[in-house]
């Protein structure tokens, strides 16, 4: 059985990543047909009804959302991700059905 994962991509990595990785970054997760979606994130902030709320994470700057059979098999997938591939930081995470 197929799972859902987010990849939140960190703003750690060095230097510009040129958008040609991207695409082909793209097109190899769409021939694993794991591509979700995906895409930039801005600035925020972060609401609680009572309360401080904690600080919005100002250090994520996008996401994908892919599709793997196993939490290995969703890392297996970050070969090629251009914020992975520069020595950037991509976080995992399993999205829980209900």
């Amino acid at each position: 059985m197929m799972r859902d994962f987010i990849m939140l991509m960190h703003d750690d990595a060095p230097g510009p990543l040129p958008l040609d990785q991207w695409a082909r970054y793209f097109t190899f997760l769409r021939s694993r047909d794991a591509f979700e979606g995906g895409s930039a994130i801005g600035q925020g902030g972060t609401f609680r009804k009572r309360g401080v709320p904690a600080a919005p994470a100002s250090h994520i700057g996008g996401y994908i959302r892919i599709r793997a059979g196993t939490p290995s098999a969703a890392r297996e997938l970050l070969s090629g991700n251009p914020v992975f591939e520069a020595g950037g930081t991509v976080e995992i995470r399993e999205l829980p059905r209900d």
